[in-house]
């Protein structure tokens, strides 16, 4: 019974418009949960200045004419080039080394 309860929920989750919540198709070429996150992550940066050198290249790039949305994209460039660091190299965060990310942006 609880295998019925189990499937019944998946499909419920696989119901089309469910936004955020639909499953993730691999064949596309980015995982739209986690591009989501990431860009969240980005607007707290933003909102809360943390760090700094956010919101500064954020401005940065709107003064040089690209849009919110563009700024916003590139911003989420650099931080998942500094995840990468984090992740694949085993690294910790090194707040110069993302705001040389940021700093290369446009």
């Amino acid at each position: 019974m609880e295998s019925e309860k189990v499937r019944g929920k998946q499909k419920k989750n696989r119901e089309p418009g469910r936004g955020v919540d639909q499953p993730y198709d691999e064949g596309t070429p980015f995982n739209p949960h986690l591009k989501a996150a990431i860009l969240e992550i980005v607007e707290n940066q933003v909102h809360n200045s943390d760090p700094p050198e956010t919101r500064q290249t954020l401005e940065r790039l709107l003064a040089a004419g690209y849009s919110r949305k563009q700024s916003i994209e590139m911003i989420r460039s650099a931080l998942v080039e500094e995840i990468w660091a984090i992740l694949h190299d085993h690294k910790l965060f090194d707040q110069a080394r993302f705001a040389a990310l940021l700093e290369h942006l446009g």
